[in-house]
């Protein structure tokens, strides 16, 4: 048998019908569904200010406060995320369903924070600080697009699947 950690390919459903009602039922489902895109507006308000910042020496008090705010989003955003994934799958954290989702979270985590370390001991220059923030910012385009892949072939399956279902119910009936 194969380990579902090990191998993203797999015949399961991303969720079980019994996941699926959780999910559906939960109020973080939609908390989740709302600060996904704050983030992501946030993000690219953020990659403006940094770049701009970078290429004119211009606004480095609005590009670091972006960042700041981008990082706090980010950690809400884990946050209420590790609390659905209790609700919906019984763990915090590395679900199999979102197990390398969560695992390159971290390093997208581990980022941002070095980010805010670097501000508040000025442990690095602000262009170096604005560097570490554009290398969290190429973790969180990679994890985001993780997530919308993994949703995509969640929604794809069960299509799939009610379709098959419809099909074989016709099957029966004639």
């Amino acid at each position: 048998m194969i380990d579902q950690h090990l191998h993203p390919i797999s015949d399961q459903p991303l969720y079980t019908p019994e996941e699926r009602q959780r999910r559906d039922e939960s109020p973080w489902t939609l908390v989740q569904g709302i600060l996904a895109p704050v983030q992501f507006l946030v993000f690219l308000v953020s990659l403006y200010l940094v770049i701009r910042y970078l290429t004119t020496g211009e606004g480095e008090m609005a590009a670091t406060w972006s960042v700041v705010i981008k990082t706090l989003v980010l950690y809400t955003i884990m946050i209420t995320g590790a609390i659905w994934e209790k609700v919906v799958f019984g763990r915090y954290l590395f679900a199999p369903a979102f197990f390398w989702e969560d695992v390159f979270s971290m390093l997208v985590l581990a980022l941002h924070t070095a980010y805010l370390i670097a501000v508040f001991t000025a442990s690095l220059d602000v262009r170096g600080q604005m560097f570490l923030a554009l290398a969290a910012y190429a973790t969180y385009v990679i994890n985001a697009t993780q997530f919308l892949i993994k949703l995509r072939a969640a929604r794809l399956d069960a299509e799939r699947r009610n379709y098959a279902a419809m099909t074989t119910l016709a099957e029966v009936q004639e």
